[in-house]
């Protein structure tokens, strides 16, 4: 089963928490043991997992690829979002988790989250079940 769900992002760059999204794609399909794949078709957003449970480990990720990753560097891409392409590259375009008696099998304190770099604006989200 492949389901879409759209994100409507507020920042330039933010991480969103998608893990509720996802696991209730998940319990739609009641697939109880298998894969569940997590893919943003997007050149400038990513994905990954990390805590959850503390925003400010988000924020601290946000602050650091920014210095990493600056909005202005010299870079040559005309329509001025180089930085969220190279942000978008390091974070990566899909993460996949284990399905265990139904449901995503994450760590006590990790999350999924969408990572916008070149924001706001209206994203997808593609989710593929498999048992």
């Amino acid at each position: 089963m492949i389901r879409p769900f759209s994100i409507e992002t507020r920042s330039r760059v933010e991480f969103v928490k998608i893990t509720h999204a996802v696991q209730q794609i998940l319990a739609d399909s009641e697939v109880q043991e298998g894969l569940c794949q997590i893919f943003v078709p997007h050149t400038t957003a990513g994905i990954t997992i990390n805590e959850g449970a503390d925003p400010d480990v988000a924020a601290d990720m946000v602050k650091e690829l920014n210095q990493i990753v600056p909005f202005a560097d010299g870079y040559l891409h005309a329509e001025g979002n180089s930085a969220a392409h190279i942000k978008a590259s390091l974070m990566g375009s899909s993460v996949d988790v284990f399905i265990q008696e139904g449901q995503l099998l994450l760590g006590t304190w990790q999350a999924v989250f969408f990572c916008e770099f070149d924001g706001p604006r209206t994203r997808r989200v593609v989710v593929r079940v498999s048992g």
